[in-house]
């Protein structure tokens, strides 16, 4: 009886560690993201730059002329430069939640979000993050977003 007892609290323990070492994970994974869009908020370049690996893929699906599913490659360099050259507090993403998935370094986070160019509503949809866990915390190597004008998550 005292071994089944004492396996019992030595496997919550572990599961215990566990989650709390995944929380963190999440914690940090959702801060990284978080940063990036105070930098596009504050239009602050830093903290967009120190958000993403160096060579960062960012692309978003559109539909072309023809009503085609097709992906829009973008450009990390570009992107910084047309945030950096705003005025502050114009460009607001607004997240509607986080759901994080992480195995090892890799994590994943699905956010849906509304964007708005001062009051003006602009577009909603959803961004997929992909970041990888690196020897100065989580950094975003691929983003991927969806962008329409109607049917927005609240």
């Amino acid at each position: 009886m005292k071994s089944i007892l004492l396996a019992t609290t030595i496997f919550v323990m572990v599961l215990t560690v566990a989650v709390q070492a995944q929380n963190s994970s999440e914690k940090e994974v959702q801060t990284t993201i978080e940063i990036l869009f105070e930098g596009m908020l504050e239009t602050d370049r830093q903290k967009i730059t120190d958000s993403f690996t160096s060579d960062a893929i960012m692309q978003t699906v559109v539909k072309n002329e023809q009503g085609e599913v097709a992906i829009r490659n973008g450009n990390l360099e570009a992107f910084i430069k047309s945030i950096g050259s705003a005025e502050p507090g114009r460009l607001h993403e607004k997240i509607g939640g986080y759901e994080i998935k992480i195995d090892g370094e890799l994590a994943s986070a699905w956010t849906p979000y509304e964007f708005y160019v001062g009051e003006d509503f602009s577009h909603c949809g959803v961004n997929s993050f992909q970041l990888m866990k690196t020897a100065d915390g989580w950094k975003i190597f691929h983003i991927v977003d969806t962008r329409r004008r109607s049917n927005c998550v609240e």
